[in-house]
């Protein structure tokens, strides 16, 4: 198989880039939230006990 990156322009390689770092901010921006809100949890559950 070929690989679809190999034969991109400049210009589309670039857009495939840019794209592939919004998506890893986006994928951060969630595993950043969801180690807070579990962080969160812990600190309420270990007042309450």
């Amino acid at each position: 198989m070929t690989d679809p990156e190999t034969h991109l322009t400049v210009a589309e390689s670039d857009l495939v880039a840019r794209r592939r770092r919004g998506r890893n901010w986006a994928m951060f921006a969630v595993l950043a939230a969801l180690a807070a809100l579990f962080y969160a949890i812990a600190i309420v559950k270990m007042r309450h006990s």
